[in-house]
């Protein structure tokens, strides 16, 4: 008997009116109790949630964007969930008041998030020394900042499932609803902090709104719980429910929490099949994890009103598991390209509805997630409730709830690391899917051949279902999602790895005579060779070489690519070191796929270290003369790392004296206050910066700590060197003024261009959140960017040099405009204009390219 009971004990008459209190009136509370309870699981999942995108970001910073780094990070967040749920669950059957637990729950939430999100923030450092100094050890500072409060989560719904005080006929139907309700607040929490909480308040602000929901959560509970009744009739109904056998409810827990690693195996294959239809962008990833979780709540919320009056749960069960792998594996073989031709549609609909890009892209998205995600996740959602029914006693409601979904969510990290890290790079995704279809079959098999009362028509139907799922894995091709990529993209499949962390292709594409070759990560192109390819990234290395006060040694390239700027450096002579980071071996396998990068992935001068960028400055105290990268465009999903103030601190930092940042600024890719945004956090840093311009989309940065002297003779000395110069010819840098004719302006211009425009900042990833590009801006931007053109500040330079580089610029600049108006659509204009510039420049190799001519080698 509880506290509160005992004090009702002691006046009598009281004590009477409630025992004989009418089932109507217990009905009426545990009803009333049901919905409060909704509400507050709503409010506290959508916060949850909200920590999961915050930390799942601030840990990229901590230990890294590679694939096995960010696991462990987020397993610790699970096993957070898994242990709190086991632990609160057995301690809400033994509270006086459920109500009260959930409360402090929801402040201890709220106080640690906030804690473990500050705390986050600062924890690169820390971390990397301790790493360096304790090994493997230095883990439990990660694991601790998100698995404690994480622990406090995982008790919200086992607390409020005994506060209702359910009285145990009804445990699957309001153990469904719960948990309908706070899957429901999870997809706002996943939509909230993309579209709208990260993108206005920044990762602080978002973990502070975050914890208001928590907040209002407990207020919630104090007023609900004020009012909620005790009565000893609840108790006396659910000791009069029969109690499930042991061995039932053992196996119905041990088969969910397969069933658990199968759903996260699921999720971690489709993020790999999907994303070809997708882009890295983080709406993509919110919009379809949303997707996920509506699955969840809509299979859930639909079982809940019958589960319990089901007469063949443990069939119901088999069923909708076996189902879900069934469905999951024939959605996948029916991918083809009319689901690119649908997103089109729907996107081309919706934009002509709405008139916002980033509405109409988000649908296209939702097209995606609809035809592969939704209808598996619904079976596995509704699975929930019949566990509940299966394994759960309304005598112990807390611990039975707190070890369904505590075991469900360990199955669910071994099921992840299992499908991510050993079955999808030994046997590719078309086949884990197999596997995981298979495996939801055994489930279902062990269900019906164990469990109590299944019917002999599920004995027969189910083992059917089974048999038919395995013949669809056998015959669903293996190479399904490479010949779909090559065929979508308009190319041939030159090489293919679907491999921790990402799929790597490289598709030739082009005409027959100008062929090049582009790499997809994730379906996503990043670059390739063409020769406008070859002109920057090469320039991305030779030219802050070239220009460089000193004498350069050393040099950090953050992301290979396609090998052509760190191949690059292979050219520049008196180098003693060549350093790579690239976190994704799939990608250095793909290299020697592309023309131009000097075989640079086999060449035993160049260490190429398999980490990001951010993680390899952190961890290693090395400094060097050039630091240069070329990621990933800054919109694209945790690539803002490497274009935030703190970033360009942490390089400043790894610089030798006169070492220079050559920071890569592609125009097309964001709107102008993104690319004011992204200027001025690189000005933040660099008190000496200057702009150049390295190909039509394509701009460089150029940073140092001291004032960086152009010295004409030692440019020219450099770039006589015959290696460099033929590297520079070959995409149409034919001399030192050609060269220094891409100049664009100095600090004072990049000044004047970036304005008042906020800073990138860890806290404040603004690029990363931004609305989608508006493609008319890039025009502008450009010609707003070279109408700042000058002659670059030369010491040692004569008159003829200035003359040969202005012609050299009037050329390009000429070039520039033949784009601009093949931007507009003016064909007569830009005849005349490519015209001007063969006859100025006719053995150019890249203005031939775009007029038929031969590509570089």
């Amino acid at each position: 008997m509880t506290s509160a009971n005992r004090k009702l004990g002691s006046d009598v008459t009281d004590h009477r009116a409630r025992r004989v209190r009418p089932a109507a009136d217990l009905t009426a509370s545990t009803s009333r109790g049901l919905w409060q309870a909704a509400v507050l699981l709503c409010a506290s999942g959508a916060a949850g949630l909200v920590y999961q995108v915050l930390w799942i970001k601030q840990l990229s910073l901590v230990v890294g964007v590679d694939v096995h780094a960010v696991s462990v990070g987020v397993s610790a967040f699970f096993a957070g969930l898994a242990l709190g749920g086991s632990m609160v669950g057995r301690l809400a059957d033994r509270v006086s008041s459920a109500w009260r637990l959930y409360l402090w729950l929801e402040c201890a939430i709220a106080a640690l998030a906030i804690g473990a999100t500050l705390a986050l923030a600062h924890s690169a450092a820390p971390f990397a020394w301790l790493e360096a100094h304790a090994g493997v050890a230095a883990w439990i500072l990660p694991t601790l900042l998100v698995g404690v409060p994480a622990m406090a989560m995982g008790g919200t719904l086992p607390a409020l499932m005994r506060a209702i005080r359910t009285d145990g006929v009804q445990l699957g139907k309001h153990g469904g609803q719960l948990y309908a309700a706070n899957t429901a607040g999870a997809i706002v929490g996943t939509l909230a902090a993309a579209f709208v909480l990260i993108p206005w308040l920044g990762v602080t602000g978002s973990a502070l709104a975050a914890a208001a929901l928590n907040g209002l959560a407990a207020l919630g509970a104090w007023r609900f719980g004020r009012h909620a009744p005790v009565d000893g009739a609840v108790a006396t109904a659910a000791a009069a429910s029969p109690a499930r056998p042991t061995t039932q409810r053992t196996l119905a827990l041990s088969l969910y929490a397969l069933a658990g690693g199968i759903a996260l195996g699921y999720e971690v294959v489709w993020s790999q099949a999907i994303v070809q239809f997708l882009s890295t962008r983080a709406f993509a990833f919110a919009v379809v994890l949303a997707t996920y979780l509506a699955g969840l709540m809509i299979g859930s919320l639909c079982v809940a009103r019958r589960v319990d009056r089901a007469r063949d749960p443990w069939a119901m069960f088999a069923w909708l598991v076996a189902g879900a792998g069934c469905v999951a594996l024939i959605e996948f073989a029916w991918l083809g390209e009319w689901l690119p031709a649908a997103q089109t549609l729907v996107s081309q609909r919706v934009l002509g509805a709405t008139g916002s890009l980033l509405v109409a892209t988000c649908a296209s998205f939702a097209v995606a997630a609809l035809c592969i995600v939704l209808l598996p996740t619904i079976l596995l959602g509704a699975a929930f409730p019949y566990v509940v029914k299966l394994s759960v006693d309304a005598a112990r409601v807390g611990a039975g709830v707190g070890a369904v979904l505590a075991l469900n969510t360990l199955g669910g990290i071994a099921g992840s690391v299992l499908a991510g890290f050993v079955l999808v790079p030994s046997i590719g995704v078309v086949h884990t899917l197999g596997v995981l279809a298979a495996a939801s079959g055994l489930v279902a098999l062990l269900a019906i051949g164990f469990g109590d009362g299944v019917r002999r028509r599920a004995r027969f139907a189910i083992p059917l279902l089974v048999v038919v799922t395995v013949i669809v894995a056998v015959a669903t091709p293996a190479d399904r999602l490479a010949t779909l990529l090559a065929r979508t993209r308009g190319g041939s499949l030159v090489f293919y790895e679907e491999s921790r962390g990402a799929t790597v292709a490289v598709v030739q594409q082009g005409k027959a005579s100008q062929p090049f070759r582009r790499l997809y990560i994730q379906g996503v192109s990043n670059s390739g060779d063409a020769m406008t390819s070859l002109r920057y990234m090469r320039l991305q290395a030779l030219l802050p070489m070239i220009v460089h006060d000193a004498t350069p040694r050393s040099a950090l390239v953050i992301g290979l690519g396609t090998g052509i700027t760190a191949g690059a450096l292979l050219q520049y002579p008196g180098m003693e070191q060549r350093v790579v980071a690239e976190p994704l071996p799939a990608v250095v396998r793909a290299a020697p796929s592309f023309q131009g990068n000097y075989d640079v992935s086999r060449d035993a001068r160049v260490d190429i270290r398999l980490r990001d960028g951010r993680r390899e400055l952190l961890q290693s105290a090395q400094r060097y003369d050039l630091i240069t990268l070329e990621p990933p465009p800054p919109s694209a999903s945790g690539v803002v790392n490497l274009y935030s103030r703190e970033f360009y601190q942490l390089a400043a930092a790894r610089l030798q004296q006169h070492g220079i940042v050559a920071q890569w600024l592609p125009l097309p890719t964001q709107n102008r206050d993104d690319t004011r945004s992204l200027v001025r956090s690189f000005l933040d840093v660099f008190p000496h910066a200057s702009l150049w311009t390295t190909e039509l989309h394509e701009m460089l940065l150029v940073g140092s700590m001291q004032p960086l002297t152009l010295d004409a003779p030692r440019i020219a000395s450099r770039f006589a060197d015959v290696k460099v110069s033929a590297a520079l010819q070959a995409v149409g840098i034919a001399s030192p003024a050609a060269l220094l004719a891409t100049y664009v302006t100095d600090r004072a211009g990049l000044d004047w261009f970036a304005g008042d425009a906020a800073a990138v900042t860890d806290d404040r990833p603004r690029i990363e959140y931004t609305g989608w590009v508006r493609r008319q801006e890039f025009p502008q931007v450009l010609q707003e960017l070279l109408d700042m053109s000058s002659d670059p500040p030369l010491s040692g330079a004569d008159d003829a040099l200035y003359r040969q580089i202005r012609a050299e610029r009037a050329t390009l600049h000429r070039f520039y405009a033949a784009g601009l108006d093949a931007y507009r659509g003016d064909r007569e204009q830009w005849l005349r204009d490519i015209t001007a510039v063969m006859q100025a420049a006719p053995d150019n190799p890249y203005y031939n390219w775009f007029t038929g001519g031969r590509p570089a080698h």
